[in-house]
């Protein structure tokens, strides 16, 4: 028999896309899986809707086991993450929003790469972007569109992954993650302190622990635009709300190892978005790009000093100014 998979959902005021979400789940070729649920208290029927799926008699005998988790108050994505691990009963553990969809051959792609490559405990693919439905006709974009050299190539290893996410959080397909549950546990599981920003304090953690990420170029997940999620809110805006919310984690978590005219930038940027958040200039108007770029880029002091060390002989070689 081929090893146990958890698929672990997550959700919160999943109430309109829940079912979908667990059909998807339902309709993978691979069959050895365990289903859990984890709701982080929504006030919505999220709820109603899973208990009245997972009692179907279809639906429990589709899988090896089906556990619905539930909290008496709102704790967090982070936290709901931990919760799914502590119950997962497998090695290899897929998450996936309750508003998104696996692909049929998602958990079978996976695993067919962790067989191939031994050394992959932590491995991403490429997702699908729809607005609102998975209708064709609402297809956004194909993320990433080509294979991601510069993250992901052989020659690097996990240090340099790690120093490269120090510059920026590059992996922009998190919903497609699958990783062994082992590894994130050796490196102390998610960061509840952080409720929203779960997944770039991840990255960095295991790559500074020494786990490289992987990567191989198909798409596992449909990842739905709609304005009920956290963070979705679509290509209408200059900058998503984890742009600001993430601010705390680089404070801690990769100030103190960028050079300082790096972090003197990124100061400068997050001042000017904090100002256009402020007074409502954040929608992506012909207008408002142009002030927003002409401040960021242009009137960005740092900038210049950045673009002057990338020149100099000494900086060639060092991963900071490539």
């Amino acid at each position: 028999m081929k090893q146990l998979v958890t698929v672990a959902v997550t959700t919160y005021q999943s109430a309109s896309y829940v079912i979908e979400t667990l059909a998807s789940v339902y309709n993978q070729t691979y069959q050895n899986i365990e289903l859990i649920i984890s709701d982080d208290c929504s006030r919505d029927n999220t709820l109603e809707l899973v208990n009245k799926w997972v009692s179907l008699e279809e639906n429990k005998n589709r899988f090896t086991r089906i556990e619905v988790l539930t909290v008496p108050e709102n704790t967090g994505v982070s936290a709901n993450c931990n919760r799914c691990i502590a119950a997962a009963q497998s090695d290899w553990v897929k998450f996936i929003a309750g508003d998104d969809v696996l692909f049929p051959n998602c958990i079978a792609d996976n695993m067919g790469f962790v067989i191939s490559n031994p050394n992959a405990k932590i491995l991403f693919s490429q997702i699908k972007v729809y607005q609102d439905t998975f209708e064709e006709s609402n297809f956004n974009k194909l993320t990433p569109g080509i294979f991601p050299d510069s993250l992901f190539h052989d020659s690097i290893d996990a240090i340099i992954q790690y120093k490269l996410l120090l510059v920026s959080d590059r992996i922009h397909f998190t919903p497609s993650y699958f990783f062994n549950k082992q590894a994130l546990l050796k490196v102390g599981g998610y960061d509840e302190s952080n409720r929203f920003v779960e997944d770039y304090p991840m990255w960095l953690k295991l790559t500074r622990s020494g786990e490289r990420l992987f990567y191989f170029h198909k798409a596992t997940v449909g990842y739905r635009i709609h304005s009920k999620a956290l963070n979705n809110t679509g290509n209408n805006v200059l900058f998503k709300p984890s742009v600001l919310k993430a601010h705390a984690i680089r404070k801690e978590m990769v100030f103190p190892f960028l050079p300082w005219e790096i972090v003197k930038s990124e100061e400068f940027v997050y001042t000017i978005s904090k100002f256009f958040e402020s007074f409502g200039l954040n929608k992506k108007t012909k207008i408002n790009s142009a002030l927003y770029r002409l401040l960021t880029v242009y009137c960005n002091p740092f900038q210049y000093v950045y673009a002057l060390k990338k020149r100099m002989k000494k900086n060639r070689n060092t991963i900071f100014y490539y």
